[in-house]
């Protein structure tokens, strides 16, 4: 009586819907089957970005209008079928059986049609309101497929709408599809046969369910007693029903003695017989099956000799147009951030104190304006990656490298972020989103910062020229890059054997056809990573800067060592005729003076406080000073380093900094400050992109401090072991 309150209540919300001109939409589909172009052809830029709730799968929602009517639509995960082994595929069922949906639209790959129906077989159960659109319909005529619509219709139950997604071909007839399937109240329900013997017991259990009274009203009993003979433990937590759960082992118990195979081997077997049946009925092919365009192409990109060179060579391109194109802009957003710091500094009176000045423009603009200057970089890198994605060649990629990862517990997916963080991690760990698997995708964001990232080269730059001779500076700075790659593959394996652990999934990715990128669809999803990156990981960034700022300019030093006053009235005696050496005599006082304030500072405190900590890695407060700056972005340290030790503003190239080092330490600490800043704590943003990635502060904080306990374990031990080597040979 309860169930058939709730039907009467849905179908009351459902006129009431109608009435009001509103209908509610979600887009499933397989992988690759282009659910999202549909997605974009019928929402446009009305779009939304999110994460659904308490999860880290992104959620795609937007708004669209056919004669006057609206409607709501949600792009959901792409997902292979409803069984809850992945998030991505629990995210999919749970909203529709909870949100309830007017119309489920499933998207099929027209060329791969029986595989791609396995998943609308499982929504039919489900008793929704379904509109299938046979997308790519362009591909199945090129290689001689013919459909029968209407006869396929009548089999499942369902319209049926062909699509050519790239081309925006069908958009409207799918609209009136969705419009009409809303508006019908007694839609055609099929049903897959699972021959007597199991229909008898599914029978048997979903009278069982509705008579129990268990608080699964929404669920459709049948569905959920197949569900239970499939072993789906989700289904299975929420029964809960010892009753039910024990007369589901004794029924699996039997039936597998009789079919002699596990019972949700059956179900699928069943479930492909239905849909080969409608096929054989419904589909034609008017020619010989032969190779296509794609098997061609893939017969040299896949190919175990010419795939690599190929695939590395285009990655090359990638960021060689990545970074070479990004630069100008790049230093367009520096000098516009650099205006705008003039332009607040001119608020105040040349030569006056004020905390709100220095907060606005060294903490705000300065530590904001710092990460956004990526951002460039970080739209050239998503165009590339975007288009090789929709081209369908990333999938090949992942293919290619598949085996290798698989040797360190990961998917062949997880190899193109890895790949990415040697230009920058942030875009990188954005990156692992396509990689389903969630272990997967936590190892690899957590160890992608280990791939030597381009913020770190300023530092190899400064340092290599300083204590190395030429001859050395190529095998060194391809030293420290090796390093991080085998610590990244030590990492990620001892992740997967412990904290981690699980066996890689199959890789089952399907290798799709190839087609040309569309424009729209292209900047749609360069946009989006974008925003989620500005949006995101820009209020933590904000509120890091400000501490970062804090802590290098509190508490202010007011006693100093020297009597600078008296140091810049006596150069102004000594030098009033030589204005340019006043000049550096002045920068010269300043310099000593800002270094003086920056060993006050708390900073500076806590790099005096922790230098016992840091003198087996042999390092000094100065060097902890700069690694605390450092944190803001790698980057930084060199300009650190320049403070401390009084030489002005310095970069990579500066000599005067060089020189200053090569007095104060050896080669062997040297080497020791690059394994360092290699290894240890990421910088803030690749901290901030973690923790919005990750779903959770525990993971980006356990990479925080796991990296950074690597990195002071392994330097110290090479500091320690050098030391007696260098002492020895001495």
């Amino acid at each position: 009586m309860a169930n058939i309150m709730r039907v009467a209540e849905h179908q009351n919300q459902r006129k009431t819907a109608t009435r009001s001109r509103h209908i509610d939409v979600a887009l499933a589909g397989n992988p690759n089957s282009g659910k999202t172009t549909i997605f974009n052809n019928l929402t446009g830029a009305r779009q939304h970005v999110g994460n659904y709730p308490g999860v880290t799968v992104e959620k795609k929602t937007g708004t669209c209008e056919h004669h006057g009517i609206k409607m709501s639509v949600v792009d959901l995960p792409g997902t292979y079928s409803l069984t809850a082994h992945s998030g991505e595929e629990m995210v999919a069922r749970d909203y529709i059986i909870n949100e309830r949906p007017d119309v489920v639209v499933v998207i099929l790959d027209a060329s791969n049609l029986e595989r791609n129906l396995y998943l609308a077989t499982q929504l039919m159960e489900m008793n929704v309101r379904l509109v299938l659109a046979l997308n790519m319909s362009d591909v199945a005529a090129a290689r001689g497929i013919k459909f029968d619509l209407g006869l396929l219709s009548q089999l499942l139950g369902a319209p049926v709408v062909p699509t050519v997604g790239h081309r925006n071909e069908g958009t409207s007839e799918l609209l009136h599809a969705i419009v009409s399937a809303a508006t019908n109240e007694q839609p055609e329900h099929v049903s897959v046969s699972y021959g007597k013997e199991l229909e008898d017991e599914i029978g048997r259990i979903s009278d069982l369910i509705t008579t129990s009274g268990t608080p699964l009203g929404q669920y459709p009993p049948r569905w959920l007693a197949i569900k239970l003979l499939e072993s789906d433990q989700d289904v299975r937590k929420k029964v809960g029903s010892e009753e039910i759960l024990g007369a589901v082992e004794q029924t699996a118990e039997r039936l597998e003695k009789l079919f002699g195979h596990p019972l949700e081997v059956i179900i699928a077997g069943q479930r492909y017989g239905f849909i080969s049946g409608a096929c054989t009925e419904a589909v034609r092919s008017t020619v010989e099956a032969r190779h296509t365009a794609s098997d061609q192409i893939d017969a040299v990109v896949t190919n175990r000799v010419g795939g690599l060179p190929i695939f590395f060579g285009l990655m090359y391109l990638v960021f060689h147009l990545t970074f070479t194109l990004g630069d100008p802009p790049m230093g367009w957003l520096e000098s516009l951030f650099g205006w705008l710091g003039k332009v607040i500094d001119s608020w105040w009176s040349p030569g006056s104190e004020s905390a709100l000045r220095s907060l606005l423009i060294d903490g705000v603009i300065g530590g904001v304006g710092g990460v956004i200057v990526f951002l460039p970089n970080i739209l050239l890198l998503f165009v590339a990656i975007t288009i090789l994605e929709d081209s369908g060649y990333m999938a090949r990629a992942a293919f290619i490298m598949d085996r290798f990862m698989h040797k360190i517990g990961l998917h062949g997916k997880s190899f193109i972020p890895m790949l990415i963080g040697f230009g920058c991690s942030v875009p990188a760990i954005m990156a692992t989103r396509t990689i389903e698997n969630r272990k997967d995708r936590l190892t690899t964001m957590l160890v992608v910062p280990l791939m030597s990232c381009g913020a770190r080269l300023p530092i190899y730059a400064l340092i290599i020229p300083a204590f190395f001779p030429h001859s050395w500076h190529g095998p060194m700075l391809w030293t420290i890059y090796v390093i991080g790659i085998i610590l990244a593959v030590c990492s990620a394996k001892l992740l997967k054997l412990t904290l981690l652990k699980g066996q890689a999934p199959p890789f089952v990715m399907e290798l799709p056809p190839y087609r040309l990128p569309t424009l729209k669809g292209t900047l749609i999803h360069t946009w989006e990573r974008a925003w989620l990156y500005l949006r995101k990981a820009g209020t933590i960034i904000l509120g890091i800067s400000i501490i970062l700022w804090a802590l290098t300019n509190y508490p202010k030093k007011t006693d100093f060592g020297r009597v600078y006053s008296a140091e810049i009235a006596a150069a102004e005696s000594a030098y009033e005729s030589d204005p340019e050496t006043l000049a550096a005599k002045m920068d010269e006082i300043e310099q000593a003076m800002q270094a003086e304030e920056l060993a006050y500072t708390m900073a500076g405190r806590i790099g005096h406080a922790i230098e016992p900590l840091l003198r087996p890695m042999g390092f000094d407060w100065k060097i902890g000073t700069a690694l605390i700056g450092a944190f803001a972005a790698k980057e930084v340290f060199v300009a650190q380093m320049g403070i401390v030790y009084a030489v002005g503003e310095a970069d990579e190239e500066s000599d005067p900094l060089r020189e200053r080092l090569h007095e104060s330490y050896t080669p062997l600490q040297a080497f020791c400050i690059m394994l360092f800043c290699l290894v240890s704590a990421p910088c803030m943003a690749t901290v901030a992109v973690t923790k919005r990635e990750s779903g959770s502060w525990k993971w980006a904080l356990f990479q925080l401090g796991g990296l950074t306990t690597l990195a002071y374990v392994l330097t110290t031990v090479v500091y320690q072991v050098g030391s007696v080597f260098t002492a020895g040979a001495g």
